[in-house]
């Protein structure tokens, strides 16, 4: 098949354009259900322009267009785009608000489909562009009425997710949100988020690759009542029945209706509800109570049961791990191994437990330069034979029913570089500093992330991402409000999982990225804090590459750690394994 003509699209687009009177049209990367990861039906941006990250956004005018993307996705979209037609803006500095300021004159119309823009979206940008006198205006998609070939839509049917994994039944949780609604002087909350409403149903799905979720709105009622708006062909009688005659599964085209029919104020929260739905909330009239999705934070904190199966799962994959590491240090000398070969054996070592339900993204297998592409996908164009004096960065999961798992690990293949062992060593130091970081209660994620960056700072290094993400219950990957980050807000509770994965990247050379999932805990009580601090629990236990570790750089508090983790990962893994991955993680977890 030749390549798409992605100049060809952009005309058809701009021919959509013409008829509607715009000057200017947006294309997110998201779909009307806000999730970073979309099923192929919704991946518009991609189709459009050829990039394929996660987070983006296209601006076309008449004359020219701009994929905006963060720096996690900056050499990657240089990679992928064509640069005769789009141009690459990076985000904060670039962004498509400047971008048409300087491209379009006053007065020009831009236009977006309010399904895939939430109210807070539309506002940051409605306040920016009117500033330039530029205005938005909603429109149809025209990027699927253009759409020749577009997938279908999922279709796989609802599951329903067991309470021995949830921890709590869906009719605890719909009686505990909905005080929580007429507590903020609702009538009716909107859920507009997936995780959302899989967490309260205790419901899973498949509609988006590697993410357990149906794609549905909720309205919970002040009553404890839910109606859940979905394809109704994905619901089975016998799921209809275990949901209750408290949870009405109806069409998603009734939304707009079932909206109408709201007799109170509806909580909405303006960070997940699309706009579109905004807007008739406002024609009805009723009220707007514009507060958070109660079940955001409510689901971001582990029970005992979610805790304890964290646990399992992660020791679970961490043996898978280990098998795929001592597979690799076996063959990669061969020269013969790609990266290809790479993510088929992990995905075959994470099956192997019996316990695998898919993996819970696409593994980043990045050799050498490919390391510097933040999120890396291998294909058989971009295929690398991993050669001696590699960095070989693997970033992977797995979505067991007891857990979500996300790790990274960096390895040498071969003998390493000084520059790579300074590198990573300095990595090394900020997952170290940081996981055993004690901080009072109160902190939030923007307070704990320069403790991860603190050695690379002194060497005058950095990276582009952020230092850690949250992670769902047999749900996202990628799943907040928590995260550690230079820009989070969140405050850091107790029961909280998120990741530590600190990295850099040379360009053109390699990458470093080293990753654990860990979970916030009250730490033991001393003489000068009291049980005012928190720490965190390490959940993830696999090695760390001690080739790449240049020990006379860690303090003693630093080697202690390390020493711990490594005598931990042999007590814990050690006895899920056998044979030669037995005697080559006892090798793998030798004391520096």
């Amino acid at each position: 098949m030749s390549p798409p003509d992605f100049s060809r699209r952009l005309t058809a687009l701009r021919e959509e354009m013409r008829r509607e009177g715009l000057d200017a049209f947006l294309v997110p990367a998201g779909n009307r259900f806000g999730g970073e990861f979309v099923a192929p039906s919704d991946q518009r941006l991609a189709w459009l322009s050829g990039f394929t990250g996660s987070a983006g956004e296209i601006a076309a005018t008449m004359d020219s267009a701009a994929v905006c993307v963060d720096s996690r996705y900056s050499v990657q979209a240089r990679q992928q785009v064509d640069a005769a037609a789009f141009r690459v803006l990076d985000a904060p500095a670039g962004s498509v608000e400047g971008w048409l300021a300087e491209s379009l004159p006053g007065g020009a119309a831009i236009g977006f489909d309010p399904w895939l823009y939430t109210r807070s979206q539309i506002g940051k940008k409605r306040n920016a562009l009117e500033a330039a006198g530029l205005s938005l205006r909603t429109a149809e998609n025209l990027v699927d009425r253009i759409w020749t070939g577009r997938p279908e839509a999922p279709s796989q049917p609802a599951v329903s997710y067991p309470v021995s994994f949830a921890g709590e039944s869906r009719e605890s949780k719909l009686e505990t949100m909905a005080r929580r609604i007429g507590s903020a002087g609702a009538d009716a909350a909107l859920l507009a988020r997936p995780e959302s409403v899989a967490w309260l149903l205790n419901i899973r799905g498949s509609d988006v690759p590697r993410i357990p979720i149906i794609q549905a709105y909720a309205i919970l009622h002040a009553s404890g009542r839910a109606e859940l708006f979905a394809d109704q062909r994905k619901f089975s009688a016998e799921l209809a029945a275990e949901l209750g005659s408290g949870v009405r599964v109806r069409p998603i085209g009734e939304l707009g209706q079932a909206l109408r029919s709201l007799g109170g104020p509806a909580l909405a929260d303006p960070e997940t509800v699309p706009e579109w739905i905004f807007r008739r909330l406002e024609e009805v009239g009723n009220g707007i109570v514009p507060v958070r999705d109660p079940c955001i934070a409510a689901k971001a904190i582990r029970n005992s049961v979610e805790a304890s199966g964290a646990r399992s799962a992660q020791l679970r994959d961490g043996a898978a791990v280990a098998r795929f590491l001592a597979w690799l240090h076996a063959e990669a000398a061969s020269s013969r191994t790609t990266e290809l070969d790479a993510i088929s054996k992990l995905e075959e070592c994470r099956r192997g437990t019996g316990k695998l339900m898919d993996l819970s993204f696409d593994t980043i297998a990045a050799s050498g330069p490919n390391g510097a592409v933040v999120h890396y996908r291998a294909d058989a164009s971009s295929n690398r034979t991993l050669r001696p004096g590699d960095l070989f960065l693997v970033d992977s999961g797995g979505q067991y029913l007891d857990g979500t798992t996300d790790i990274t690990r960096t390895v040498a293949i071969g003998e390493p570089s000084d520059e790579h062992r300074k590198c990573y060593t300095r990595v090394m130091m900020g997952l170290i500093d940081l996981s055993r970081a004690n901080w009072p209660r109160g902190c939030v994620g923007r307070d704990l992330d320069p403790i991860a960056r603190y050695h690379l700072w002194l060497e005058g290094r950095d990276y582009g991402h952020g230092t850690g993400h949250g992670v769902g219950h047999y749900l996202g990957v990628h799943e907040g409000p928590q995260r550690i980050s230079r820009n989070s807000e969140e405050t850091l509770l107790p029961g909280m999982m998120v990741s530590i994965e600190p990295g850099y990247y040379r360009e053109g050379e390699f990458g470093i990225r080293l990753e654990n999932l860990v979970i916030v805990e009250q730490a033991p009580p001393n003489g000068n804090a009291g049980s005012g601090m928190l720490r965190f629990e390490t959940l993830t236990y696999a090695p760390f590459d001690a080739t790449l570790i240049d020990a006379e750089e860690l303090s003693g508090s630093q080697k202690s750690w390390l020493n711990r983790y490594h005598a931990d990962v042999l007590a814990k893994v050690g006895p899920l394994l056998d044979g030669p991955d037995a005697a080559w993680l006892e090798r793998a977890c030798t004391p520096i």
